[in-house]
């Protein structure tokens, strides 16, 4: 097993994301990151562990193609991101909405 950087795993994960499906997979103990369009499913994995101290069994990445975006008469491109899925041991789970 590859031995990660403790301080480079945390620049992995930018933040969670909150939309109607990622509540929806929710229920499957799914939950949705967005992270860096240059890591891979390994560094995900270890990132997740290491961060919220759980145990990670699947992770699905996607990296959906650039929009095009128009200002007047400039073209230019929509940021490039990545999203993962990652799929928890039954029994974990990640506090995304703490109480306040």
């Amino acid at each position: 097993m590859t031995e990660y950087n403790d301080r480079d795993l945390v620049d992995l994960v930018i933040k969670p994301i909150i939309t109607e499906k990622a509540t929806l997979l929710l229920e499957n103990n799914q939950y949705v990151f967005e992270v860096l369009p240059k890591s891979t499913k390994p560094e995900i994995k270890a990132a997740i562990e290491k961060l919220f101290d759980v145990t990670v069994t699947g992770v699905n990445t996607i990296l959906p193609p650039r929009k095009k975006r128009r200002v007047g008469r400039f073209i230019g491109h929509k940021p490039l991101y990545k999203r993962a899925i990652v799929t928890l041991q039954e029994g974990d789970s990640i506090t995304l909405f703490p109480d306040i």
